[in-house]
């Protein structure tokens, strides 16, 4: 049976190419990349390899094979081949062809590829990690050294002291991967910290067309600098002194010190290609890493369509921890990406360490601002002229450059009104520290970086290559209406240097994305935040910290911001809980981060959202700030099997087919929906739906949750449930008490939601609109709390 299947296949793919018509020249042009996912015990026994079946059945879905103008490369159609994570591969291919290729015998699914791109010193004494404390997460680890972290990013520069192997033991014996030489980069570069390197462009270069390698270097080399931040935050040695011109003196480490390295380059020029980033994974799982970290984001669509989930899934049932950067589109809410329940979704937040930079205005006024400045500064005795880039008649060049000028876009402001003053500059369009370049370019003695509405209060402290800092949205209309209304509007900056125990620390950063999943909001996304704001970590060479072209400045460490910091300071972590428990499951290192973060800051008061400065919530923060210690010992964690996994799926109403795709296996779901309803997953958090009722919304609803817990504690142990019901609810448990006789029993319970009103503070739930309350269910045992979020979201019809 399984030979007639295959002469089907072989048959229907010679006369597809003797029948079809050729392809027209301008659907040649028109050629996208698809991964495209197979059946591997699908392919037909006349091919030698899985690469000679897909070869053929790509040039007989292009059906214009036998022309000999295909417009592929010397290499052929295909891109990459994957083995590891799922059997498949990449090529370049017309729509017609893909959706021919679909409907072809051993195809599971065809992924068009997107385009993704990065979300871009003092965090391990703020986590409460002292190389000194002989009984801490460092210690009972050695340091992380026999774990592996792959690191999916940019690449590595590998002789910054970050990566020295100064004291590492051996290899770990199980480690199959290589150091793959490049341009400007040997296998000599690697050593017994960095252990492997690898290099993906195919994907890139198939859409973009071969890199400019004047600009880009061919190898793991890193020419942008985000892959050894990021690599040096989970895993670089202790380095003293460590600095960023001047600013956060004093020693860089990761969290992961003695844990070896293993880069997996992947984005270029033009971004971090679907293709390229499954290939990144398909070696990672084969060269036997034990934590991915990704810090790159992307649209949100089905995980069947998502790469990322793809490739995260087949290595999270390799017993690899995935953690990846929720993204920097808040404040905004729906702005999380990468949230498969399988990976770990990290937002970013703060730590007790500023830069102040503050704005004295000619009235007197003092309005706060941070920066990262390191030239000659302001002079003292002066306060220079202040002007608004986007006041009609002021640095516009005429011709309507207002709009343009505001913004600081490169050109817009004209040198005979700027040179001299301190310029008011809009955020957005260009970067930030661009901005600072055109200003200084046209004459501009410094730079006023505006947040607008949306930004909020949320500042970020860039390496300016002028006096410059950033102000949030109420500094920034306050400077604006002072500008206006003045005679003779002056200030300056006042560059305050490094300031520590910041309070109130840490808040949730106001770039950091924000929930409820767009996706699949019965899970709760992000899981947890980390310090993501204002980090020092290793810089490479040829690279100005600024970021820009005309920053010729060197630094051998920089500072930065965002989600892309957040998520490798989890990969760290879950490095060092995987060497304390090594039989711990990539979810059941989650489950330690989840419920035992925390969500009250440095003053003992309810976590801030730094957007607002209100108090945050469990979309802005996920369960908390990750405590590495409590992680140690959570007591309890809620594990989960890839089988449950599936189960999700199935209670996601995919089909076997687009289960199969994600999982590489078909799935029979009848079972899982009798079970209940995708909430099940027994994930370390609650997320209740429910749909309102517009007007005096007195109906009832009710839903309930099933979970597993294992004790992880030592031996026998009595947890007793207590509970913060969301308000206008009901929450019950049963049993209330959880009584385990050894250590690893499992014990089930039933929590159940209640809703008891769904009107709003004015006595209804507007129609259209929606409400979200929280609450939570701690377990107690004397010694431990394992905490997780109730969350009640309430939509009201139309």
């Amino acid at each position: 049976m399984k030979e007639n299947h295959h002469f089907t296949f072989l048959f229907l793919a010679v006369l597809f190419c003797l029948s079809s018509p050729a392809i027209s020249s301008s659907e040649k042009t028109g050629r996208k990349t698809y991964i495209v996912c197979v059946d591997g015990e699908a392919k037909p026994s006349v091919f030698p390899t899985h690469a000679h079946w897909y070869e053929t059945a790509v040039a007989a879905a292009e059906a214009d094979s036998f022309e000999g103008d295909t417009g592929w490369t010397s290499g052929g159609p295909l891109i990459h081949t994957y083995s590891s994570i799922f059997h498949g591969f990449s090529a370049r291919m017309t729509p017609s062809a893909a959706a021919a290729l679909s409907e072809t015998a051993g195809v599971l699914a065809i992924l068009p590829e997107q385009v993704r791109h990065l979300d871009t010193t003092r965090s391990p004494q703020f986590l409460g990690l002292k190389s000194s404390d002989s009984s801490g997460l460092l210690a009972e680890t050695d340091f992380g050294s026999d774990l592996v972290i792959g690191v999916i990013d940019t690449g590595i520069w590998p002789e910054r002291r970050s990566f020295s192997d100064s004291g590492l033991g051996t290899i770990p014996a199980k480690w199959r991967g290589t150091c793959v030489a490049g341009t400007g980069f040997l296998t000599t570069a690697c050593n017994r910290k960095l252990i492997g390197a690898r290099y993906f462009s195919g994907g890139y270069e198939a859409t973009s067309g071969r890199m400019n390698e004047t600009a880009e270097l061919r190898s793991a080399r890193d020419t942008d600098g985000h892959g050894t931040h990021t690599a040096s935050i989970a895993a670089g040695r202790y380095v003293y002194p460590a600095s960023t011109l001047g600013y956060a003196r004093g020693v860089a480490a990761g969290m992961a010190p003695k844990a070896r390295l293993a880069v997996y380059k992947v984005c270029w020029a033009a971004g971090c290609f679907d293709s390229d980033i499954l290939a990144a994974f398909d070696a990672a799982v084969a060269d036997g890493v034990n934590v991915v970290s990704l810090s790159v984001g992307g649209v949100v669509v089905p995980y069947y369509l998502d790469a990322i989930a793809v490739g995260s899934f087949a290595a999270v049932e390799a017993g690899i921890f995935v953690s990846a950067s929720a993204g920097n589109g808040g404040p905004g809410g729906l702005t999380v990406t990468n949230v498969a329940p399988w990976v770990t979704t990290v937002g970013a937040g703060s730590m007790d360490r500023s830069f102040p930079a503050d704005v004295r205005l000619g009235n007197g006024r003092v309005l706060p601002g941070v920066s990262v400045y390191g030239g000659p500064p302001l002079r003292k005795d002066l306060l220079y002229p202040l002007i608004y880039a986007g006041s009609p008649g002021e640095a516009s060049g005429g011709g309507g450059e207002g709009y343009s000028a505001s913004l600081c876009l490169e050109g817009s402001l004209s040198p005979s009104t700027v040179k001299g003053k301190i310029v008011v500059c809009d955020r957005g369009v260009n970067s930030r520290a661009a901005k600072g370049e055109v200003v200084r370019k046209a004459g501009g003695a410094g730079m006023i970086l505006a947040n607008g509405v949306f930004d909020g209060e949320g500042l970020v402290a860039d390496c300016h290559v002028l006096p410059g800092t950033a102000v949030g949205a109420s500094a920034g209309d306050e400077i604006r209406k002072y500008i206006a209304s003045a005679a003779t509007p002056t200030g300056t900056i006042l560059f305050r240097g490094t300031r520590l125990g910041v309070r109130p620390a840490p808040v949730v950063a106001s770039f950091s994305a924000r929930g409820p999943s767009p996706q699949s909001p019965e899970i709760l996304k992000p899981d947890v935040i980390a310090p993501g704001l204002n980090i020092l970590a290793a810089w490479p060479d040829g690279i100005g910290p600024a970021g820009i072209d005309s920053d010729h400045r060197q630094t051998e460490f920089n500072i930065l911001s965002g989600t892309s910091m957040a998520c490798p300071h989890v990969s760290g972590l879950a490095a060092l809980l995987k060497a304390a428990h090594p039989d711990w499951s990539p979810a059941a290192i989650r489950s330690a981060l989840m419920t035992t973060a925390y969500n009250k800051d440095n003053e003992g008061k309810p976590m801030l959202d730094e957007a607002t400065g209100n108090v945050s919530g469990v979309f802005d923060a996920g369960t908390g700030h990750v405590d590495p210690r409590r992680a140690m010992d959570p007591g309890l964690i809620y594990d989960i099997a890839p089988m449950d996994y599936i189960n999700f799926l199935c209670n996601l109403n995919y089909t076997s087919e687009n289960i199969k795709s994600i999982t590489r296996r078909g799935a029979d779901c009848t079972g899982a929906k009798r079970a209940g309803h995708a909430g099940n997953l027994n994930y370390p958090s609650f997320s209740a739906l429910f749909a309102g009722v517009a007007g005096n919304g007195k109906t009832r609803q009710s839903t309930h949750f099933l979970r597993t817990v294992t004790n992880v504690g030592r031996g026998a142990a009595v947890y007793r449930a207590e509970i913060s019901a969301p308000a206008g609810s009901k929450v019950e448990v049963e049993p209330l008490e959880l009584r385990f006789r050894r250590t690893g029993q499992k014990l089930s319970f039933l929590l159940r939601v209640e809703l008891e009103a769904a009107e709003g503070e004015g006595g209804r739930l507007p129609a259209g609109s929606s409400a979200v309350r929280g609450g939570e269910i701690v377990w107690k045992d004397g010694q431990h709390s394992v905490r997780s979020p109730i969350v009640v979201t309430i939509q009201a019809s139309l």
